[in-house]
Order: structure tokens, then C-alpha cells, then sequence
């Protein structure tokens, strides 16, 4: 008997990472209205050409069914499951999986669930699925693997950036004359989770500038904190930027390689192409 792990698709952790790790994973989805798409099946590309032509869209979480699924095959097998999953302040699907849990509890009362709430989203949640994931293969107890995650979402941050503040006013985020304001001078938000909320950490002049100041914040982070233990490239839509971003890191952090990741459909129709971020974890709790 063992433990595995199931994550849902807003860690955006990569096909690589899961199947290294043995991680199972379910889709939150998009929908505008007359078309449905898992956000793993969709091409950012494709996504942002459809939001523009039909708005929009709204997302949703995975179906009760498929999170019963996930929890059952595991544990029907003898192993235990622990699902850490995104914010519960940004979706029901924490909220689902404690269903699913239930429910698959009504059929195998001896089963062993646990449900985590990461509070966050992208990697920020990816690092806390990893954490669990590899305490799981080293054969820790389930305490253990659910107590390795909390520590990790302890001792994580996630900033972010948009390209413009369209999106943040096509979402309802921030009102049209602000977003139009803010465009005009070139006022960027430097956004972060905290508390499973998405909240301004900063307000600067020009996108170089916000990505000076999240550098900055990594570096104040790590010397307050006991040192970076990793960290990771977000980007949507802006490949090369994120590799100008990695190789700044690189060269400031002297590390040799740093991972890029995509941001998917389901977090990047809130900030729309162009977003970069930079999510990391420290040796220390942060909070």
C-alpha cells in the first residue's frame, strides 16, 4: 500500500512532472455558453482567439463524477489518496472534492482521503502537489504527506504581472476608466496570492519595471527566509519574455537551469496573453 497524489489543472505543473511524479489529474474547464473545452485540451492560442470573438467565458470546475473517479481508483486499489487542489476562495473544487471524498467514503469506509486547500493556484499550488507527491514516493505516512504540502504552501509566493489591464477590466477586476487610466500611464499591478485571494502587492510605471521589483522581492524574500529553494517561470502567450526573465534570474541567482511554464485557459482569461510570473518557494515559512 502506498499514497497518490491528484492535483487539478491550475497547478500547470506540465505532462512531464506528473507522469515523473505519478500525479493524477483532473480538468477545470471553460465555457462560453455553447461550447465547453477542458482547459487541457485547449491551446492558449486557440483559447484567447475564441475569447475574442465571443467574450469572455466563464470556468468551471471539474464534474463531482470525475473527482469520485479519481479518489476511487486509487483507493480501491489499497492505496491512500490526498487531492490538494486550488484555492477554495478561487473555485468549488476544493469544496467538490470534500464531496467526492464523502461520497467515495460511503462505499469504502476503511478508505484513507485527504483534501488540501493550497490557497493558491499555477505553481505556487504545483510546488505543494510536488511536495506531497514526492513524500508519498519516499513512503511517508498520509500525516506526514498532507503536513509536507501546508508546509510548503507556508513558505511559497506567486507574483504576477499583466501585459495591460484589459483583461482585468473585461473580467470585472477593475472598472473601465481605471483600466483605461492605468493603460495611459503605463501603471502596471504587481499581483500576488495571499490567503487564497488574488491582491495587488505593488503598483509601478512599465512592465520592466514590475519585473525589476518582482526580482527584487525574490531576492528580499530569500534573505529574510533562510534562502530560494526553487523557483519557476509563468508566462501566457510570451515565450520569449519568459526566457529573458529566466536568464535574468539565472545570472542574479547563479542557477544554471530555471523551468518555464504556461499559464492555462482557466487562470489566464483573468489577465489575459502577455501575463508573466514567477512563482518560488523558500527554506523557511514566509507566513
Amino acid at each position: 500500500m502506498g499514497t497518490r497524489v491528484i492535483a487539478d489543472s491550475t497547478s500547470y505543473m506540465g505532462k512531464q512532472l506528473l507522469e515523473k511524479y505519478n500525479i493524477n489529474q483532473v480538468s477545470l474547464s471553460v465555457d462560453f455558453g455553447d461550447e465547453s473545452y477542458r482547459e487541457t485540451e485547449i491551446s492558449n492560442e486557440d483559447f484567447y482567439n475564441l475569447m475574442d470573438k465571443k467574450g469572455i467565458p466563464k470556468s468551471s470546475q471539474p464534474p463531482i463524477g470525475e473527482l469520485v473517479k479519481a479518489f476511487y481508483d486509487i483507493v480501491s486499489s489499497g492505496d491512500s489518496a490526498v487531492g490538494v487542489f486550488l484555492s477554495s476562495d478561487m473555485s468549488g473544487t476544493y469544496q467538490s472534492a470534500l464531496m467526492a471524498k464523502n461520497m467515495v467514503l460511503e462505499k469504502l469506509p476503511d478508505a484513507e482521503i485527504e483534501v488540501v486547500d493550497s490557497k493558491s493556484n499555477c505553481m505556487q499550488l504545483g510546488f505543494a502537489v510536488l511536495a506531497a507527491a514526492k513524500a508519498a514516493i519516499e513512503g511517508l505516512s498520509l500525516d506526514k504527506i498532507v503536513e509536507k504540502a501546508k508546509d510548503n504552501i507556508d513558505r511559497s509566493r506567486f507574483l504576477f504581472i499583466p501585459d495591460n489591464l484589459v483583461y482585468l477590466e473585461k473580467g470585472g477586476r477593475i472598472g473601465r476608466a481605471g483600466a483605461m487610466l492605468g493603460n495611459l500611464l503605463k501603471i502596471i499591478p504587481i499581483l500576488t496570492v495571499e490567503d487564497g485571494i488574488t491582491s495587488i502587492y505593488k503598483k509601478v510605471r512599465t512592465k520592466q519595471k514590475a519585473v525589476t521589483q518582482m526580482i527584487e522581492k525574490i531576492l528580499e524574500d530569500a534573505k529574510d527566509f533562510g534562502g530560494l529553494e526553487e523557483l519557476v517561470v509563468h508566462h501566457i502567450n510570451c515565450i520569449d519574455e519568459a526566457r529573458l526573465v529566466a536568464e535574468k534570474l539565472k545570472e542574479i541567482l547563479h542557477i544554471k537551469t530555471i523551468a518555464i511554464h504556461d499559464i492555462g485557459p482557466v487562470i489566464g482569461l483573468h489577465v489575459g496573453p502577455g501575463d508573466i510570473g514567477i512563482a518560488n518557494y523558500k527554506k523557511e515559512k514566509m507566513r
